[in-house]
């Protein structure tokens, strides 16, 4: 592993290679443009602090989850109040039903709720709960979404490297351990394409329980949709019997209370919410139509529960950003912000004559190196800079400017926080024009590249 000239932190990454493999607790946390994992003390507002007492401005915010701030007093309280009332688990108290109460009035598909632990289970229930109200098997996704890291949405989110040559993608297993036999449970095409989405459904619609996407997918570094496109999802789905599912669990809250759906104005069946629900306080939602949520245990047959899922630490934090993102004003500040940054990111690329594109969507982005031109489809993305992208992930880290590197085959996303202030902007705008000023200046070594990490 390369040396980051942080000494604690490179003494730190080495002792932890013995207890923890790879030297990361979980996978997403290396960054491969570093060289392993940012190991920070503490954070306050738009910051945190390594331990090795570097301060930076923090574009990453616990991988989207930190959407308040780090440290943000409604959360702070919220966990002192569930600390003093017992740090309860395993049961129920009126601040859940407060908190899905306030879910429902939020986002439109929520009818009802169900507390879940992290987005990959609230993927794997909600694709639970579809095939039991289809009694169907098969789910349809799209190339270049992420669904978690349960077995039966990890495909296809990275690969195929190449364009396909039809509308049908083969699906691809994106980790060891998944059995070979769930190949035939899922299918995959590209994303906003109609013609394929007609062209599967009129030869499998009776097999396909769900479909299942990211309406902004955020995970290749916002790329979005057409409301047009949308509609006609939900249209199929509907005319077909298939149960529609989005995953916000990374596009949830970003561009508006109501979430991605409230944006586009398009109501899933079911939706996954996680992230940014609980201001970085472990959490995640499935909701949706009553119809179909009545299905799951104790009144249906569709199992789930868990000793933690709507742990009180979760619901009061949940309750608390909640009342924070409803408050008027909270997304013009947002969306001034976004228009900041992603405007400046821009000013600065084309003048240093970098070819590269931040793309964002209310609070959170994409940087697209070697692309100029907006990016609509998975597809542009696979001939990325990948090399060039580590190398100003390394050259704003050294100028106090923390984003994330997903690695070679994921474009990722980078965010900001409700505590990103206009003066965190400006000065980091300025501390990126020399960070991709020294781009410029520098040669790139021969068979540099970066390694994978996932979100």
């Amino acid at each position: 592993m390369a040396q980051t000239g942080n000494v604690k932190g490179d003494e730190l990454r080495n002792e932890a290679r013995q207890y923890l493999p790879g030297g990361v607790g979980a996978s997403a946390r290396y960054n491969p443009a570093l060289g392993g994992a940012l190991y920070v003390t503490r954070g306050e507002g738009s910051r945190i602090w390594d331990v090795d007492g570097r301060e930076y401005i923090d574009f990453n915010l616990s991988h989207g989850a930190t959407f308040l701030g780090h440290r943000h007093p409604s959360t702070v309280a919220a966990v002192k109040e569930a600390l003093d009332r017992g740090a309860i688990c395993g049961y129920d108290s009126e601040s859940h039903t407060e908190f899905a109460r306030m879910i429902t009035r939020t986002v439109p598909a929520a009818e009802r709720v169900r507390f879940c632990n992290s987005g990959s289970e609230a993927t794997m229930v909600a694709l639970r709960l579809a095939r039991a109200v289809t009694g169907r098997r098969k789910l349809l996704k799209f190339w270049g979404h992420f669904h978690g890291l349960h077995d039966y949405v990890l495909y296809n989110a990275h690969s195929p490297t190449s364009a396909p040559a039809g509308p049908m993608i083969a699906p691809v297993r994106e980790s060891a351990g998944i059995p070979s036999e769930l190949d035939d449970l899922v299918l995959v095409i590209p994303w906003k394409d109609p013609e394929a989405l007609d062209a599967i459904l009129r030869e499998q619609a009776r097999e396909i329980a769900a479909v299942i996407m990211e309406p902004i997918n955020y995970n290749q570094g916002c790329i979005t949709a057409t409301k047009e496109y949308l509609e006609t999802v939900r249209r199929r789905c509907t005319d077909h019997g298939i149960v529609l599912i989005f995953d916000e669990v990374l596009s949830a809250f970003r561009t508006g209370p109501g979430c991605a759906q409230g944006y586009y104005g398009v109501t899933p069946d079911l939706c996954t919410i996680g992230k940014a629900i609980a201001n970085g306080i472990p959490t995640a939602i499935l909701a949706g139509r009553a119809s179909i949520m009545d299905e799951l245990a104790p009144l249906g047959e569709t199992a789930h529960s868990g000793t933690y899922s709507g742990h009180l630490f979760a619901v009061l934090a949940g309750i608390a950003t909640l009342r924070e993102i409803t408050r008027p004003g909270f997304y013009d500040h947002i969306n001034a912000l976004a228009s900041r940054l992603y405007a400046g990111f821009n000013e600065i690329f084309a003048r240093r004559g970098l070819p590269a594109r931040a793309q964002g969507l209310g609070a959170r982005f994409g940087l697209h190196f070697g692309v100029t031109e907006p990016v609509t489809d998975f597809a542009q993305t696979l001939g990325a800079d990948r090399v060039t992208a580590a190398r100003f992930v390394r050259a704003a880290a050294g100028r106090g400017l923390y984003f994330h590197d997903y690695g070679t085959l994921v474009t990722g996303h980078h965010g900001f926080s409700q505590a990103h202030t206009e003066a965190d902007i400006a000065e980091a705008l300025n501390r990126i024009d020399d960070a991709v000023a020294s781009l410029r200046r520098e040669r790139v070594p021969a068979g540099e590249s970066t390694g994978r990490s996932m979100s």
